[in-house]
């Protein structure tokens, strides 16, 4: 298994510990979770960064790349309902793009198609990840004591500031998410209109 194949594997392992950071409660939990968090968004660029720059693409990475971001971030967003944290409607919006786009690449894998991410795809992984981020930069901020409400708890509208910053990100992310998959499914409707 090559580095970048190594890096998208390490990325499911990073979620199953961010997931125990979450929801299992220690002194420091949510600094954890972001660190991991952090670590997983990190991989997410590296691993397709290495495998353009050494020609290591491979049908493994091409598919499981994409689904390993998938299960960090809808995992993240699920975790951040019950936290209470996020409104359960977006996280609904943003699993089932995720699930129709994972089905229509099972549909073009059935065809010996490979669908490769795209451009509004990653840029909208990015903006769910910057979006995770900011939320558990919000969730670390009572954890943090007085460093935490010096650097993110100034107020803005009476409500600190990070606070404001994770909302307006989940916005932007579920209508990116929304447009990209409605883009993607659109470019390639041939796919599933071909079985109608």
């Amino acid at each position: 298994m090559n580095l970048p194949n190594q890096l998208t594997v390490s990325r499911f392992v990073l979620t199953a510990l961010f997931l125990v950071a979450v929801f299992i409660r220690f002194p420091g939990c949510e600094t954890v979770a972001l660190l991991l968090f952090s670590v997983a968004g990190i991989t997410d660029f590296l691993d397709g960064r290495i495998a353009r720059q050494r020609k290591l693409i491979t049908n493994f990475g091409i598919l499981m790349d994409p689904l390993a971001d998938k299960i960090l971030t809808c995992s993240a967003f699920i975790a951040f309902v019950e936290l209470q944290r996020i409104e359960a409607w977006m996280v609904v919006v943003v699993v089932a793009r995720e699930l129709a786009i994972t089905g229509l690449r099972l549909l073009a894998a059935s065809k010996n198609v490979v669908l490769a991410a795209e451009r509004f795809g990653k840029h909208k992984t990015i903006s769910q990840i910057v979006t995770i981020i900011v939320t558990l930069l919000a969730l670390c901020r009572p954890e943090w004591g007085a460093f935490g409400d010096l650097v993110l708890g100034s107020r803005i509208g009476g409500r600190p500031w990070i606070d404001l910053a994770a909302e307006i990100t989940q916005w932007a992310a579920v209508a990116l998410t929304l447009y990209s998959g409605a883009a993607y499914l659109w470019r390639n409707r041939r796919l599933y209109l071909d079985e109608m």
